[in-house]
Protein backbone atom coordinates (compact mmCIF):
# COMPACT_ATOMS: atom_id res chain seq x y z
CA UNK A 1 0.00 0.00 0.00
CA UNK A 2 1.24 3.57 -1.18
CA UNK A 3 1.73 6.38 1.32
CA UNK A 4 3.64 7.20 4.84
CA UNK A 5 3.23 5.41 7.60
CA UNK A 6 3.42 6.73 11.63
CA UNK A 7 3.96 3.60 13.70
CA UNK A 8 4.71 3.39 17.61
CA UNK A 9 2.72 6.14 18.71
CA UNK A 10 0.47 6.57 21.12
CA UNK A 11 -2.59 7.78 19.41
CA UNK A 12 -5.53 10.32 20.92
CA UNK A 13 -8.64 9.46 18.89
CA UNK A 14 -11.76 10.13 20.06
CA UNK A 15 -12.86 6.52 20.98
CA UNK A 16 -9.66 6.93 23.17
CA UNK A 17 -5.87 6.55 23.14
CA UNK A 18 -4.66 3.33 21.01
CA UNK A 19 -0.72 2.88 22.44
CA UNK A 20 1.42 1.34 20.16
CA UNK A 21 -0.69 2.47 17.27
CA UNK A 22 0.24 2.83 13.83
CA UNK A 23 -1.50 6.03 11.13
CA UNK A 24 -1.12 5.80 7.82
CA UNK A 25 -1.54 9.16 5.63
CA UNK A 26 -2.03 8.85 1.59
CA UNK A 27 -2.89 12.35 -0.55
CA UNK A 28 -2.53 14.49 2.54
CA UNK A 29 -5.71 12.70 4.33
CA UNK A 30 -5.62 9.61 7.00
CA UNK A 31 -6.20 6.93 5.31
CA UNK A 32 -6.27 4.56 8.38
CA UNK A 33 -5.14 3.86 11.59
CA UNK A 34 -5.23 1.17 14.73
CA UNK A 35 -3.11 -1.31 16.55
CA UNK A 36 -1.79 -4.60 15.89
CA UNK A 37 0.16 -4.93 13.04
CA UNK A 38 0.29 -2.04 10.54
CA UNK A 39 -0.52 -2.22 6.66
CA UNK A 40 2.97 -1.54 4.09
CA UNK A 41 3.64 1.72 2.73
CA UNK A 42 6.52 3.40 1.19
CA UNK A 43 7.73 5.27 3.77
CA UNK A 44 7.88 5.23 7.61
CA UNK A 45 8.09 7.24 10.68
CA UNK A 46 8.79 5.39 13.61
CA UNK A 47 7.27 7.40 16.62
CA UNK A 48 9.15 5.77 19.36
CA UNK A 49 6.10 6.20 21.70
CA UNK A 50 5.47 9.71 21.24
CA UNK A 51 2.27 11.41 21.68
CA UNK A 52 0.44 12.00 18.22
CA UNK A 53 -2.51 14.33 18.40
CA UNK A 54 -4.19 16.20 15.62
CA UNK A 55 -2.77 19.64 14.29
CA UNK A 56 -4.06 22.59 16.67
CA UNK A 57 -6.94 24.63 15.71
CA UNK A 58 -5.76 28.76 16.70
CA UNK A 59 -8.76 30.56 16.25
CA UNK A 60 -7.35 34.06 18.31
CA UNK A 61 -3.72 34.66 17.00
CA UNK A 62 -2.31 38.36 15.80
CA UNK A 63 0.96 37.41 14.89
CA UNK A 64 4.24 35.46 15.43
CA UNK A 65 7.94 35.49 14.36
CA UNK A 66 8.37 39.20 14.60
CA UNK A 67 5.47 39.84 11.98
CA UNK A 68 1.88 41.06 12.98
CA UNK A 69 -1.17 40.24 10.51
CA UNK A 70 -1.59 43.58 10.17
CA UNK A 71 0.80 44.30 8.27
CA UNK A 72 1.17 44.78 4.49
CA UNK A 73 3.26 43.23 3.21
CA UNK A 74 2.48 39.29 2.18
CA UNK A 75 6.29 38.20 3.51
CA UNK A 76 5.12 38.94 6.52
CA UNK A 77 1.74 37.56 6.86
CA UNK A 78 3.24 34.22 5.72
CA UNK A 79 6.17 34.24 8.05
CA UNK A 80 3.36 34.93 11.00
CA UNK A 81 1.36 31.75 9.87
CA UNK A 82 4.52 29.56 9.50
CA UNK A 83 5.64 30.43 12.34
CA UNK A 84 2.60 29.16 14.18
CA UNK A 85 2.22 26.16 11.95
CA UNK A 86 6.09 25.08 13.47
CA UNK A 87 4.53 25.38 16.85
CA UNK A 88 1.56 22.62 15.68
CA UNK A 89 -0.76 25.50 14.83
CA UNK A 90 -1.93 23.49 11.60
CA UNK A 91 -5.35 25.84 11.09
CA UNK A 92 -5.10 29.44 12.22
CA UNK A 93 -7.51 32.71 12.25
CA UNK A 94 -5.86 35.81 11.64
CA UNK A 95 -7.03 38.62 14.26
CA UNK A 96 -7.18 42.08 13.96
CA UNK A 97 -7.24 44.43 16.39
CA UNK A 98 -9.48 47.63 16.54
CA UNK A 99 -9.02 50.19 13.82
CA UNK A 100 -10.95 52.35 12.00
CA UNK A 101 -13.53 50.62 9.39
CA UNK A 102 -11.96 51.71 6.08
CA UNK A 103 -8.25 50.64 7.81
CA UNK A 104 -9.39 47.18 9.07
CA UNK A 105 -11.19 46.79 5.20
CA UNK A 106 -7.58 46.74 3.65
CA UNK A 107 -6.31 44.78 6.49
CA UNK A 108 -8.93 41.87 5.35
CA UNK A 109 -8.30 42.51 1.90
CA UNK A 110 -4.70 42.02 2.11
CA UNK A 111 -5.60 38.26 4.06
CA UNK A 112 -7.74 37.34 1.90
CA UNK A 113 -5.01 35.82 -0.07
CA UNK A 114 -3.75 33.33 2.76
CA UNK A 115 -7.44 32.32 2.88
CA UNK A 116 -8.00 31.74 -0.45
CA UNK A 117 -4.49 29.75 -0.87
CA UNK A 118 -5.19 27.57 2.82
CA UNK A 119 -2.44 29.39 4.89
CA UNK A 120 -4.90 30.48 7.66
CA UNK A 121 -9.02 29.61 8.01
CA UNK A 122 -10.09 32.96 8.13
CA UNK A 123 -10.18 35.93 9.51
CA UNK A 124 -10.91 36.91 13.48
CA UNK A 125 -11.65 40.89 14.27
CA UNK A 126 -11.10 41.82 17.69
CA UNK A 127 -13.15 44.71 17.23
CA UNK A 128 -13.44 47.95 17.01
CA UNK A 129 -17.29 47.00 19.01
CA UNK A 130 -15.07 47.13 21.94
CA UNK A 131 -15.79 48.71 25.61
CA UNK A 132 -13.64 51.96 26.35
CA UNK A 133 -13.73 50.48 30.09
CA UNK A 134 -12.03 47.74 28.90
CA UNK A 135 -10.12 48.22 26.53
CA UNK A 136 -6.96 46.46 27.22
CA UNK A 137 -4.26 46.58 24.21
CA UNK A 138 -6.86 48.23 21.90
CA UNK A 139 -6.69 52.55 20.90
CA UNK A 140 -9.51 53.74 22.68
CA UNK A 141 -9.65 56.51 19.98
CA UNK A 142 -11.26 54.17 17.70
CA UNK A 143 -13.62 52.34 19.47
CA UNK A 144 -17.35 52.48 17.93
CA UNK A 145 -20.46 51.19 18.34
CA UNK A 146 -21.20 47.90 15.97
CA UNK A 147 -24.03 50.18 13.63
CA UNK A 148 -25.54 47.95 11.02
CA UNK A 149 -23.46 49.66 8.40
CA UNK A 150 -19.97 49.18 9.92
CA UNK A 151 -20.65 45.17 10.09
CA UNK A 152 -21.79 45.08 6.42
CA UNK A 153 -18.72 46.73 5.41
CA UNK A 154 -16.57 44.70 7.42
CA UNK A 155 -18.06 41.09 5.98
CA UNK A 156 -18.45 42.58 2.51
CA UNK A 157 -14.84 43.49 2.52
CA UNK A 158 -13.66 39.84 3.41
CA UNK A 159 -15.60 38.15 1.05
CA UNK A 160 -16.65 35.61 3.13
CA UNK A 161 -13.20 35.24 4.61
CA UNK A 162 -14.32 37.10 8.46
CA UNK A 163 -15.05 33.91 10.85
CA UNK A 164 -15.12 35.69 13.60
CA UNK A 165 -16.02 38.77 15.10
CA UNK A 166 -15.44 40.18 19.21
CA UNK A 167 -17.69 42.93 20.27
CA UNK A 168 -18.67 44.37 23.49
CA UNK A 169 -22.82 43.56 24.47
CA UNK A 170 -23.80 46.42 26.48
CA UNK A 171 -22.83 48.69 23.18
CA UNK A 172 -25.70 49.82 20.88
CA UNK A 173 -26.82 48.04 18.88
CA UNK A 174 -24.82 45.02 19.67
CA UNK A 175 -28.07 42.43 20.08
CA UNK A 176 -28.88 43.33 16.05
CA UNK A 177 -24.99 43.23 15.40
CA UNK A 178 -24.68 39.71 16.22
CA UNK A 179 -27.89 38.25 14.35
CA UNK A 180 -26.25 40.45 11.29
CA UNK A 181 -22.98 38.37 11.80
CA UNK A 182 -24.54 34.98 12.35
CA UNK A 183 -26.55 35.34 9.15
CA UNK A 184 -22.98 36.69 7.10
CA UNK A 185 -21.67 32.94 7.92
CA UNK A 186 -19.42 34.60 11.04
CA UNK A 187 -19.04 33.53 14.58
CA UNK A 188 -20.23 36.57 17.16
CA UNK A 189 -17.66 36.26 20.11
CA UNK A 190 -18.09 38.58 23.22
CA UNK A 191 -15.31 40.09 24.83
CA UNK A 192 -13.66 43.47 25.59
CA UNK A 193 -17.33 44.11 27.89
CA UNK A 194 -17.86 45.53 31.17
CA UNK A 195 -21.67 44.56 30.84
CA UNK A 196 -23.81 42.78 33.42
CA UNK A 197 -25.25 39.52 33.38
CA UNK A 198 -28.42 40.63 31.79
CA UNK A 199 -26.64 42.79 28.79
CA UNK A 200 -24.70 39.69 28.15
CA UNK A 201 -27.67 37.16 28.01
CA UNK A 202 -29.62 38.81 24.97
CA UNK A 203 -26.36 38.76 22.73
CA UNK A 204 -26.25 35.13 23.28
CA UNK A 205 -29.75 34.72 22.61
CA UNK A 206 -29.29 36.20 19.25
CA UNK A 207 -26.61 33.87 18.72
CA UNK A 208 -23.37 34.48 20.18
CA UNK A 209 -21.41 31.45 20.60
CA UNK A 210 -17.95 32.04 21.97
CA UNK A 211 -16.50 34.24 24.91
CA UNK A 212 -13.43 35.87 23.73
CA UNK A 213 -10.70 34.96 26.37
CA UNK A 214 -12.36 34.50 29.62
CA UNK A 215 -11.53 36.64 31.96
CA UNK A 216 -9.56 39.11 30.28
CA UNK A 217 -10.75 42.31 29.26
CA UNK A 218 -13.94 41.44 31.37
CA UNK A 219 -15.69 42.82 33.94
CA UNK A 220 -14.41 40.74 37.15
CA UNK A 221 -16.92 37.94 38.36
CA UNK A 222 -18.71 38.95 41.57
CA UNK A 223 -20.62 36.89 43.88
CA UNK A 224 -23.84 39.28 43.81
CA UNK A 225 -23.30 39.95 39.60
CA UNK A 226 -22.41 37.02 37.44
CA UNK A 227 -21.31 39.71 34.67
CA UNK A 228 -19.93 38.14 31.59
CA UNK A 229 -17.66 35.73 33.29
CA UNK A 230 -20.29 33.94 35.27
CA UNK A 231 -23.27 34.49 32.49
CA UNK A 232 -20.56 33.29 29.66
CA UNK A 233 -18.93 30.69 31.69
CA UNK A 234 -22.26 28.66 33.09
CA UNK A 235 -24.22 29.11 29.52
CA UNK A 236 -24.11 25.98 27.67
CA UNK A 237 -24.78 27.80 24.26
CA UNK A 238 -21.10 29.15 24.65
CA UNK A 239 -17.20 27.83 24.35
CA UNK A 240 -15.06 29.73 26.12
CA UNK A 241 -11.79 30.68 25.18
CA UNK A 242 -8.92 30.87 28.03
CA UNK A 243 -5.12 31.79 27.66
CA UNK A 244 -3.30 29.22 29.03
CA UNK A 245 0.19 30.95 29.50
CA UNK A 246 -0.39 30.78 33.00
CA UNK A 247 0.19 34.60 33.07
CA UNK A 248 -3.24 36.00 31.78
CA UNK A 249 -5.20 33.03 34.31
CA UNK A 250 -3.60 31.13 36.76
CA UNK A 251 -3.57 28.02 36.79
CA UNK A 252 -6.18 27.60 39.39
CA UNK A 253 -8.59 29.64 37.11
CA UNK A 254 -8.02 27.76 34.29
CA UNK A 255 -8.59 24.18 35.90
CA UNK A 256 -11.83 26.03 37.24
CA UNK A 257 -12.95 27.50 34.19
CA UNK A 258 -11.79 24.55 32.15
CA UNK A 259 -13.56 21.71 34.47
CA UNK A 260 -16.86 23.55 34.42
CA UNK A 261 -17.11 24.30 30.60
CA UNK A 262 -15.63 20.37 29.88
CA UNK A 263 -14.27 19.42 26.33
CA UNK A 264 -17.46 20.53 24.64
CA UNK A 265 -16.86 24.18 25.37
CA UNK A 266 -12.99 24.41 26.57
CA UNK A 267 -11.09 26.60 23.51
CA UNK A 268 -7.57 27.30 24.00
CA UNK A 269 -5.99 30.08 21.80
CA UNK A 270 -2.67 32.02 22.15
CA UNK A 271 -3.74 35.41 21.93
CA UNK A 272 0.03 35.98 20.37
CA UNK A 273 1.22 39.10 19.01
CA UNK A 274 4.09 39.35 16.91
CA UNK A 275 6.42 38.41 19.46
CA UNK A 276 5.42 34.73 19.73
CA UNK A 277 8.36 32.72 18.52
CA UNK A 278 10.42 35.94 18.14
CA UNK A 279 11.80 36.85 22.08
CA UNK A 280 12.01 39.72 24.17
CA UNK A 281 12.40 43.22 22.47
CA UNK A 282 9.47 46.53 21.35
CA UNK A 283 6.68 45.49 19.18
CA UNK A 284 3.68 47.68 18.50
CA UNK A 285 0.31 46.55 18.10
CA UNK A 286 -2.93 48.19 16.75
CA UNK A 287 -0.85 51.50 16.80
CA UNK A 288 0.18 50.67 20.39
CA UNK A 289 3.64 50.68 21.84
CA UNK A 290 4.51 46.86 23.05
CA UNK A 291 7.16 45.64 25.35
CA UNK A 292 8.08 42.43 25.51
CA UNK A 293 10.17 41.42 28.80
CA UNK A 294 10.87 37.50 29.96
CA UNK A 295 8.32 36.49 27.38
CA UNK A 296 5.11 38.94 28.41
CA UNK A 297 3.89 41.62 26.37
CA UNK A 298 2.88 44.80 28.20
CA UNK A 299 1.96 48.40 26.95
CA UNK A 300 4.66 50.39 27.15
CA UNK A 301 2.41 53.60 28.38
CA UNK A 302 0.03 52.10 30.53
CA UNK A 303 1.84 48.37 31.86
CA UNK A 304 -1.13 46.26 30.93
CA UNK A 305 -0.97 42.71 29.14
CA UNK A 306 -0.83 42.92 25.26
CA UNK A 307 -1.41 39.63 24.00
CA UNK A 308 0.68 37.17 24.77
CA UNK A 309 4.30 35.50 22.98
CA UNK A 310 2.45 31.83 23.63
CA UNK A 311 2.47 28.87 20.93
CA UNK A 312 0.00 26.07 21.11
CA UNK A 313 2.56 23.88 21.74
CA UNK A 314 3.46 25.41 25.03
CA UNK A 315 -0.08 25.55 25.92
CA UNK A 316 -0.99 22.36 25.36
CA UNK A 317 2.11 21.65 27.52
CA UNK A 318 0.59 24.35 30.28
CA UNK A 319 -2.64 22.72 30.42
CA UNK A 320 -1.57 19.46 31.43
CA UNK A 321 1.74 20.06 33.01
CA UNK A 322 0.59 23.38 34.77
CA UNK A 323 -3.21 22.99 35.12
CA UNK A 324 -3.44 19.32 35.95
CA UNK A 325 -6.03 18.02 32.97
CA UNK A 326 -5.20 15.16 31.30
CA UNK A 327 -3.72 14.73 27.68
CA UNK A 328 -7.26 13.78 25.86
CA UNK A 329 -8.69 16.97 27.64
CA UNK A 330 -5.51 19.12 25.91
CA UNK A 331 -6.67 17.75 22.43
CA UNK A 332 -9.81 18.87 22.98
CA UNK A 333 -8.97 22.32 23.93
CA UNK A 334 -6.57 22.30 21.13
CA UNK A 335 -7.99 20.82 17.87
CA UNK A 336 -10.85 19.17 18.32
CA UNK A 337 -13.16 22.02 19.66
CA UNK A 338 -12.30 24.99 17.87
CA UNK A 339 -12.41 22.57 14.62
CA UNK A 340 -15.66 22.06 15.40
CA UNK A 341 -16.18 25.93 15.89
CA UNK A 342 -15.08 26.87 12.65
CA UNK A 343 -17.21 24.74 11.14
CA UNK A 344 -14.48 22.46 10.19
CA UNK A 345 -15.50 19.07 12.41
CA UNK A 346 -15.39 16.80 9.17
CA UNK A 347 -12.05 18.30 7.90
CA UNK A 348 -9.50 18.76 10.91
CA UNK A 349 -9.55 18.67 14.67
CA UNK A 350 -9.29 14.54 15.32
CA UNK A 351 -7.43 11.54 14.49
CA UNK A 352 -9.82 9.67 12.20
CA UNK A 353 -10.45 8.45 8.51
CA UNK A 354 -10.68 10.70 6.01
CA UNK A 355 -9.40 14.05 7.70
CA UNK A 356 -6.90 15.93 6.89
CA UNK A 357 -3.70 14.93 8.07
CA UNK A 358 -3.16 17.71 10.54
CA UNK A 359 -0.66 15.87 13.14
CA UNK A 360 1.56 16.66 16.06
CA UNK A 361 4.36 14.67 17.73
CA UNK A 362 5.16 15.31 20.94
CA UNK A 363 7.54 13.33 23.16
CA UNK A 364 7.07 12.14 26.90
CA UNK A 365 7.59 15.60 28.12
CA UNK A 366 5.26 17.07 25.70
CA UNK A 367 7.74 18.71 23.71
CA UNK A 368 6.73 18.87 20.05
CA UNK A 369 9.16 17.09 17.79
CA UNK A 370 7.47 16.90 14.61
CA UNK A 371 4.46 18.44 12.69
CA UNK A 372 2.69 17.30 9.70
CA UNK A 373 0.15 19.92 7.70
CA UNK A 374 -2.39 18.21 5.41
CA UNK A 375 0.36 15.51 4.98
CA UNK A 376 3.51 17.59 4.17
CA UNK A 377 5.69 17.49 7.42
CA UNK A 378 7.44 20.62 8.18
Amino acid sequence: MAGQLITGGRLVTPDGVLDDGWLLVEDGHIAALGTGGPPRADDAVDAGGAWVVPGFVDIHCHGGGGAAFTSADPADLRLAADTHARHGTTTLLASLVSRPVPELADQIAALRELVEDDVVAGIHLEGPFLSAARCGAHDPAVLRPPAPEAVDALLAAGRGAVRMVTLAPELAGSVEAVRRLVDGGAIAALGHTDAVEAQVLPAVDAGATVATHLFNGMRPLHHREAGPIGALLDDDRVSVELICDLVHLSPTVVRLAARHAGPERTVLVTDAIAAAGAGDGDYEIGGLAVRVRDGVPTLAESGALAGSSLTMDAAFRNLVRGCGLDVPEAVAATATRPAALLGLADTTGKLAKGLAADLVLLDRDLALTRVCRRGTWL
